[in-house]
């Protein structure tokens, strides 16, 4: 009986074991790291990037990238973007909610607005970061015009054109306080050194994959990555066209809430939401079977009596990566309905066009003159593409409320 009674033992406390190893494997598995299966399976991963001056965000981006496509788009989130806030329950800026080396809250505030999640940040701090420029051999970027910094006995000067800046520029030019300066806002320089240093981090993806430079760049930065994630990452970024690299704004309406400008987006941030859900349809588009990676062009007519329709309708337009090269009026204020003129010669572009403004009539206008019209419009025979160079002709009209046509 006392055999028997200890075997039990022994299996129970087996079956605890074996439990318990399950367990643990299931626990691993379920919580490996979101890169390993996004590299393998393709989906789409974000990630943010944060330049951090002074415990605040100097510049805040999200990297969205698919990794079955290499194809990526940024977002940039402005420290004076306002929302309710959900920790302080009031409208402010969003930075206000923001804790160095506790970016949670702040990354959640990221999410609410752009509606998306977000899975990895990186994080560099102004204090570090001319290591990390230096361990990348300097950062090229363009600059517009040249610059003068003068502190103390320290004069320094940052030609116009493509420089590369090393670490200690790199401070400098990002942190300048030049009242002077009046050629670039710091958020703009912010967004240059960004999309430069993606760029570098791209093209020294080698480099940084070795052991101890993977491990001396850890050093300079702030991460949820892991060693093996983050070099896995940088291969990934050199997978990215910078040249064709496009970084969209949150738009809005700067408006004064209790003493504080900010910047409120447009219909309550419903268009930055749908904006994200188009990039990343478009992210999921593989090159070569439409425009591939080129920016499309457009032009925006106002065919109605609504004084600055087509520049709003512009900014609107461009927020979704499109790049609009003429705004002006249509040659008549009377077009009953929004009508769009397709020049693009690209299968399917369009109509993604169309589906932004829930614009029905489309006329597409083919290289050797043939009109095909989708819709019968009134004036479209008087357009020729001899006169218009872009790949869209957007003609508001009376049916278009500022975000969609009444259709």
């Amino acid at each position: 009986m006392k055999k028997q009674i200890d075997f039990s033992i022994f299996l129970l406390v087996g079956i605890i074991l074996i439990v318990i190893a399950a367990a643990v494997a299931v626990f691993f598995v379920l919580n490996r790291d979101f890169a390993e299966t996004n590299f393998m399976d393709g989906r789409v991963s974000t990630t943010l990037f944060i330049i951090e001056y002074e415990e605040k965000p100097l510049g805040s981006y999200l990297l969205i990238y698919n990794h079955l496509t290499k194809r990526a788009a940024g977002f940039e989130i402005p420290g004076e973007t306002g929302l309710i806030l959900q920790q302080i329950n009031r409208v402010d800026r969003i930075d206000t909610v923001y804790q160095s080396g506790k970016i949670a809250v702040y990354i959640k505030e990221i999410e609410k607005l752009l509606g998306i999640s977000v899975n990895y940040n990186i994080v560099f701090n102004m204090d570090k970061l001319n290591g990390a420029v230096d361990l990348l051999e300097g950062v090229t970027i363009f600059i517009p015009g040249d610059i003068k910094i003068s502190e103390s006995d320290n004069l320094m000067l940052f030609s116009s054109g493509f420089t590369k800046l090393d670490g200690d520029k790199t401070v400098e030019y990002l942190s300048c306080q030049n009242p002077d300066y009046e050629i670039e806002t710091p958020q703009q320089r912010s967004q240059r050194f960004f999309t430069g240093l993606l760029k570098r981090l791209g093209e020294k993806k080698d480099f940084l994959k070795t052991a101890d430079v993977n491990q001396l760049f850890q050093n300079y930065i702030e991460t949820n990555m892991n060693k093996r994630v983050l070099t896995q990452f940088f291969d990934e970024l050199g997978n990215i066209d910078i040249d064709r690299f496009s970084i969209s704004p949150i738009g809005g309406n700067m408006r004064e809430v209790s003493g504080k400008k900010l910047l409120l987006p447009y219909y309550e941030g419903s268009l930055i939401k749908d904006i994200v859900r188009q990039t990343l349809n478009s992210l999921a588009q593989r090159n070569g079977s439409t425009g591939g990676n080129r920016i499309l062009t457009v032009e925006v007519l106002n065919g109605t009596a609504i004084s600055g329709l087509a520049g709003r309708t512009a900014e609107l337009i461009r927020g979704f990566g499109y790049d609009v090269i003429n705004i002006g009026n249509a040659d008549s204020a009377g077009y009953e309905f929004t009508e769009i003129i397709d020049r693009s010669n690209f299968g399917g572009e369009v109509e993604k066009f169309a589906e932004i403004i829930n614009c029905k009539r489309i006329v597409t206008m083919r290289n050797d003159d043939e009109l095909q019209e989708k819709i019968m419009l009134p004036e479209v025979a008087a357009y020729s593409p001899n006169e218009y160079k872009a790949d869209f002709t957007l003609i508001i009209g009376r049916d278009f409320n500022g975000r969609h046509t009444q259709n």
